[in-house]
């Protein structure tokens, strides 16, 4: 089951700024990774459904979070059905994320009380993932969907959402200060934060001063005081 409420999840996004998505069919890459991010001072790591048996890929990377990276919040992303949020859940994640609006996967999410991110990319999915139970939503593919502009445009009657783009989002300072200045309550970050060579060559040291970097420029961007970790 989750080690971490719903609503843990939803502050310890807030309080980063940015959650990094990965995956990799080899459960070592994975957590190194995944360490490379929680020794950088994150908390909120996504891990991707996309190979084959990834599943039992989290399974291992999960047990090695569990004794080596207890505060770190596992979530799952790219699930498009209930029968895989389910089985992730029973893996133990913390959180799912989905590309689209599925009710149904929000219904296996609620009734576990696990946090629930679903893709969305109007006002009105926007409207109902939350009315579905959607603490904090997705919005898919961010860059394409409309951006800083669409944010600021759904928070103009809509302030009480809370928005995570996916999508097109660069770590650079000027780049995240948009989003968090339009009111995004986090951003998903993947191929732009994780170096493909870095990883590809097993330097894990380079790949943690790189995502330190990049959390410290989303600090920044927030308005906090830069933390050294």
């Amino acid at each position: 089951m989750a080690r971490f409420s719903r609503i843990e999840v939803a502050l310890s996004m807030k309080e980063g700024g940015i959650v990094p998505v990965f995956y990799h069919a080899d459960a070592t890459v994975c957590w190194e990774v995944v360490k490379a991010c929680y020794n950088a001072g994150i908390r909120v790591f996504e891990f991707t459904n996309r190979g084959d048996n990834a599943h039992k890929v989290f399974d291992e990377v999960l047990k090695k979070v569990i004794k080596e990276a207890p505060e770190m919040k596992m979530g799952v992303g790219s699930i498009v059905d209930d029968v895989t949020a389910g089985l992730y859940i029973q893996n133990g994640a913390d959180f799912i994320v989905s590309p689209l609006l599925n009710p149904s996967i929000g219904k296996v999410c609620n009734r576990r009380k696990v946090a629930w991110m679903p893709g969305c990319g109007s006002v009105t999915e926007i409207s109902y993932a939350e009315e579905l139970g959607a603490e904090v939503v997705k919005i898919f593919p961010g860059l394409q969907v409309g951006g800083p502009e669409f944010v600021k445009g759904v928070k103009a009657p809509m302030p009480w959402s809370s928005i995570m783009p996916t999508g097109g989002v660069q770590p650079q300072f000027d780049e995240l200060k948009k989003w968090f200045d339009a009111g995004v309550h986090c951003v998903g970050l993947g191929s732009q934060l994780m170096d493909s060579k870095m990883i590809a060559s097993g330097n894990f040291t380079a790949l943690e001063e790189h995502i330190k970097n990049v959390y410290q420029i989303a600090q920044e961007a927030m308005g906090k005081e830069t933390v050294l970790v």
